[in-house]
């Protein structure tokens, strides 16, 4: 025998039941606000990593500047290496012939 169900239909339902219905509702709910809140934040993310990524051609100019730079104090320093050990000879000279004209 089908039952009809209308406005005069009675429904029993004791106020544990309602408490999980509710209870279920709200958690229910609570979860899909999460939810969706963390797909929007990770939506964020996505475009943000998309606009601020580093091209590789651009990334390889970058880096082959830095390479070009790093070459060029290498070789600066050389230099000045050079530089500062002929100072420390000439110095040494110098040094040399004060200490021989004090001596006299």
């Amino acid at each position: 025998m089908a039952h009809k169900i209308s406005e005069a239909t009675e429904v029993k339902l004791d106020i544990k039941t309602i408490a999980i219905i509710v209870g279920f509702s709200i958690s229910l709910a609570t979860t899909y606000i999460t939810l969706s809140a963390a797909v929007s934040k990770n939506t964020e993310d996505v475009v943000a990593l998309k606009e601020n990524s580093v091209n590789p051609i651009e990334f390889q100019y970058k880096d082959e500047l830095v390479r070009s730079t790093v070459k060029r104090l290498e070789e600066k320093q050389d230099v000045l290496g050079d530089d500062i050990s002929e100072i420390k000879d000439q110095l040494a000279k110098i040094d040399e012939r004060l200490y021989q004209i004090s001596k006299r």
